[in-house]
């Protein structure tokens, strides 16, 4: 069922999906249409002439100038696509072009052009005007009429929507939004029972350390998709043994190289082996879903592409620290799985999975080292921290925000030469870190 619901999950956002559905519609109006028509559908389509009373040989030069016009367009479409894709890949990065094959904007504008295209030439090749036998389905030609206004307008939308979603802040806010909706659904349940909090954690590691693992390796190379973390749970409890996964979710993973290890003594039947693959999905890319670190290192490469010497394009890092800001806050919010679960009481599953620490880096650390010397972007970074800072009392997350806070002013104390710029910095990030020491979080909300 996990394999399922991925392959459907990647099947809707592929580029091909949506446009091919929408032409098999319009196929099957086309001969729903025609097949009203032929059953005498034209004693009451005669009542209204204007609309339906076409001659045999002007409905067929109206639908051969549609279908011809349609794949004009149809080709325009695809060309504005390819130069979309080109601009945002060379101005921002290529891993952001899966967004816009996604779009179903995109998708559908493609999707009724072709399926106006093939719906004339449907129509078009059942229209009979010679011999005594004249037919011309009225209702299948004004319907191709009426497509044919849609996909003006379609085409109209959809020149508004190329020209909005190669602009910075729409790309940084799209990826910013599927971030979130990623953490929300990915932290809001947990599988399985939390351990306790007095567990000694030296004896469990140690525990662990002494067992027999038995290692199930992967079949193909690629990038870790997504992992059901709840079947994996099913079937260490089924054996009564505890699995362990070595390569988590977003993790690059070599054919022949150890994917989850099982602590027992005997051989791994192929019954077991087959069950660990079924829960994991690999493929050449990585995506958001079940990722929120790729969305985050998105954000970061539009960063440093808009860092660069070549680029210099302060204006969006700073867009790109700010959606940053957002997405951290709400993974404040949340509370994250936990690494170890429990079934019964028993520990079944010993898991591989993000961290606010881990996270935080990956947010802010190759930003920081690009912005030596910019007091705008490591400014803009302190005002983050201080964000997320307003929205937490966890003392892990605080303790990472400090160590933020800490290497940001060293750095602007190498980098910066301007006095007036350093001085502020260190003000800014000597308050922060007041407010990291001060009464915790909770306080606030308790007098609130």
């Amino acid at each position: 069922m996990h394999k399922f619901r991925q392959h459907w999950s990647n099947l809707r956002s592929s580029f091909w999906f949506l446009p091919s559905l929408i032409v098999l519609v319009n196929i099957i109006l086309a001969v729903v249409f025609i097949e009203a028509d032929s059953a005498g559908s034209d004693r009451w389509l005669a009542q209204w002439p204007l609309l339906f009373g076409a001659g045999a040989e002007e409905s067929r030069q109206m639908l051969a100038t549609l279908a011809g016009s349609m794949m004009t367009v149809l080709g325009v479409t695809f060309s504005m696509t390819l130069v979309a894709l080109t601009l945002a890949s060379s101005q921002y990065t290529s891993r952001i072009l899966r967004n816009f094959i996604r779009s179903k904007v995109t998708q559908g504008a493609l999707g009724t052009f072709a399926g106006t295209f093939v719906y004339c030439l449907i129509v078009l090749r059942t229209i009979r005007g010679s011999g005594g036998a004249e037919f011309v389905p009225g209702l299948a030609v004004f319907f191709a009429f009426a497509l044919a206004l849609t996909s003006v307008g379609v085409l109209i939308f959809f020149i508004h929507h190329i020209a909005t979603s190669i602009q910075a802040s729409s790309i940084i806010a799209t990826v910013a939004h599927e971030t979130i909706v990623s953490i929300d659904q990915q932290f809001e349940k947990k599988i399985g029972q939390d351990p306790a909090e007095d567990e000694d954690e030296s004896k469990q590691l140690r525990l662990l350390a002494e067992k027999h693992w038995r290692t199930v390796p992967a079949r193909i190379s690629g990038y870790i998709q997504s992992v059901d973390g709840g079947a994996l749970i099913r079937l260490a409890s089924q054996r009564q043994t505890i699995l362990r996964m070595e390569q988590g979710v977003g993790d690059f993973v070599v054919r022949g190289t150890a994917l989850a290890s099982l602590a027992r003594e005997a051989p791994l039947d192929l019954k077991t082996i087959a069950a660990v693959h079924a829960a994991y999905h690999i493929s050449s890319h990585r995506t958001v879903d079940q990722d929120p670190a790729f969305g985050i290192r998105q954000i970061v490469d539009m960063a440093l592409k808009a860092l660069s010497p070549g680029v210099n394009d302060i204006s969006t890092a700073v867009m790109c620290v700010d959606y940053l800001s957002a997405i951290l806050a709400q993974l404040t919010m949340k509370e994250l799985p936990p690494l170890r679960r429990y079934e019964g009481g028993e520990l079944r599953l010993v898991g591989i999975g993000p961290t606010f620490a881990s996270l935080l880096g990956e947010s802010f650390d190759q930003i920081r080292s690009s912005a030596a010397g910019n007091a705008a972007i490591l400014t803009r970074m302190l005002s983050a921290l201080e964000t997320i800072l307003s929205l937490t009392d966890r003392s892990h997350c605080r303790k990472e925000l400090a160590t933020q806070v800490q290497w940001i002013a060293e750095l602007a104390q190498r980098s910066i030469d301007s006095r007036h710029d350093l001085q502020r910095i260190e003000q800014r990030s000597k308050a922060l870190r007041d407010k990291l020491i001060c009464a915790p979080f909770s306080s606030m909300h308790e007098s609130v």
